[in-house]
């Protein structure tokens, strides 16, 4: 099976090959996304075969929010880690960005094996609407979770996240991003290597 069927794109590891890294898109997005790029550069620079890829419903049109079921855009991922599992062998980190994130660790919790779950801003809740928390799954993931998060993302506080991450029965570690916002962007802090970082400690 090629890349295609999932479309997706591929960064080459350095050096020897640990394991690989599958990572999706925001609800809005896709596998272009500036962060995505990053991250998958960074994984590559540690020995691990990135892809970054698109879900179902984008691969159906280039733009707009999510369509069709979630459940579907959850079989995607499903196919996107077996894939990779097959094309590196061995240990896979799998997770995304925002809705990308959130639909890997329904995945998971729906009993998707990863080695390590690495999410970036985790939509907790609609900005403004706390009372709706996306947490219901939280406690049937069992696979190690980092959480790569802004302080001032409105999707959570970092309070909150502290709170969801506690209703997972697996290590968790959370990244804090003083200042970013939802896209994670920063001045002052490499955020692909913190995350990284984060997600080869709960690996070892």
């Amino acid at each position: 099976m090629s890349l295609d069927a999932i479309a997706g794109i591929a960064h080459a590891p350095v050096g020897d090959v640990h394991g690989a890294v599958v990572l999706t898109h925001g609800a809005g997005g896709n596998r272009d996304g500036a962060l995505l790029v990053k991250l998958c550069d960074e994984w590559a620079r540690r020995g691990w075969l990135a892809i970054r890829y698109d879900l179902p419903y984008r691969r159906r049109r280039p733009k707009g929010p999510p369509s069709g079921s979630a459940k579907a855009d959850q079989e995607g991922i499903v196919e996107a880690v077996e894939l990779a599992r097959g094309l590196a062998g061995g240990r896979v980190i799998a997770g995304g960005h925002s809705y990308g994130g959130r639909m890997t660790s329904m995945a998971v919790a729906d009993g998707l094996a990863v080695d390590v779950l690495a999410l970036s801003s985790y939509p907790l809740h609609p900005p403004g609407k706390p009372e709706r928390a996306r947490t219901e799954h939280l406690p049937r993931i069992a696979a190690p979770t980092v959480f790569t998060h802004g302080t001032s993302d409105p999707f959570g506080t970092i309070d909150e996240l502290r709170d969801a991450a506690g209703l997972i029965p697996a290590p968790t570690e959370i990244v804090e991003i003083t200042g970013a916002r939802h896209d994670l962007g920063s001045k002052t802090l490499d955020v692909p290597a913190l995350a990284v970082d984060a997600a080869l400690r709960l690996l070892a």
